[in-house]
């Protein structure tokens, strides 16, 4: 397990990450998701050790990063946002040198270098100068040396940039896949990206962070929404009246004339979405109304991050809840004392 501490990070008088605490565990895929300048590298670049912080701690499986950085970093396959990567080695050559630097010696060398060379898919290209490559590859070769030496936490800063849509699948699944062995935490500002690999969520707003959840809780306001959408063809008046009076439709919140004898109305909902949309689908069919289309306010992460990043950040300190509780108590004997008072 990663534990992060109160992690905090000053650049001069800017606060860059503001006492952030939270933990990734075992076997876990953890997004950490902000918009750009959240502050998402810097906290990265702090729990793999290569920045120092200006306060907290970062404990890596028990070991404190900052009082025992060597032991607590060989459990740690970094991969920064930049890749780390010499554009005057070759694929093969550079990977033999960052096995060399994180001490995998002999057979186990060639193995390791072979393994992550398949699994990243640059075996054909591991003869070609770095320099000459794709952004796509030179992101495929620093992810290949992040997984040398199969370190238990994996640490991905935007590891699809620069990935076209099929390299961007095949780096998902390869992620998904780590989960068995390894514990990743992997940032990115790219919502879908997140949803579709992460177990939990972080969600940081400049240095501070908005919400620590699963994807599905974030997302569960939003499926209270009982909203539906509907497009008709033919008379607008008689799709209106048909749909206005269909049992659980509480009310039309909307209507888009979208030309051509079309029109979409958003429909507010008295109850479950899927029992009101097969009995409005029916109430048209019976009054010759024409659907193009119907479906119901799905969840957005998009809706809920916005709002999130949004939403102003209150935080209590220790002192704080201790200065409240002695006021508590202080107003309790106060109480007490004019209760003896008065008899």
């Amino acid at each position: 397990m990663i534990t992060i501490e109160n992690l905090t990070k000053f650049y001069g008088k800017n606060r860059a990450v503001n006492d952030i605490s939270f933990t990734i565990k075992d076997n876990e895929i953890l997004g950490f998701l902000g918009p750009n300048g959240a502050g998402k590298s810097t906290t990265m670049n702090m729990i793999a050790g290569y920045l120092p912080m200006s306060d907290g701690k970062v404990t890596i499986n028990g070991v404190d990063i900052a009082a025992e950085p060597v032991k607590a970093k060989m459990d740690i396959g970094y991969l920064p946002e930049i890749p780390p990567v010499y554009p005057d080695m070759k694929v093969k050559e550079y990977l033999d040198f960052c096995a060399g630097l994180k001490s995998i010696k002999g057979k186990k060398k060639k193995d390791e270098i072979e393994r992550v060379m398949t699994l990243l898919k640059v075996k054909d290209v591991q003869n070609k100068l770095i320099r000459n490559l794709s952004k796509g590859y030179k992101q495929r070769v620093g992810f290949a040396q992040a997984l040398l030496g199969n370190p238990k936490f994996l640490i991905l800063d935007e590891p699809t940039v620069g990935l076209d849509p099929n390299q961007v699948v095949e780096v998902r699944n390869i992620i998904k896949d780590l989960k068995k062995e390894h514990s990743v935490i992997f940032s990115s500002h790219i919502l879908s990206e997140v949803s579709a690999v992460c177990d939990r969520v972080v969600i940081i707003n400049k240095g501070d962070i908005r919400a620590i959840d699963t994807i599905e809780n974030l997302e569960k306001p939003l499926r209270d929404t009982r909203i539906l959408h509907v497009k008709v063809a033919g008379s607008k008046a008689t799709a209106a009246a048909v749909i206005g009076v269909t049992k659980g439709v509480k009310e039309i919140t909307e209507v888009v004339d979208e030309g051509n004898n079309i029109t979409s109305f958003t429909v507010q909902l008295d109850g479950d979405a899927d029992e009101i949309r097969d009995t409005l689908i029916a109430e048209c069919l019976k009054n010759q109304v024409s659907i193009l289309e119907i479906y119901a306010d799905k969840p957005d992460l998009e809706k809920v991050f916005v709002e999130l990043i949004n939403r102003p950040v209150k935080k209590t300190s220790l002192k704080d809840l201790m200065d409240e509780y002695i006021t508590e108590e202080k107003s309790d004997d106060d109480k007490a004392e004019e209760e003896k008072e008065e008899d």
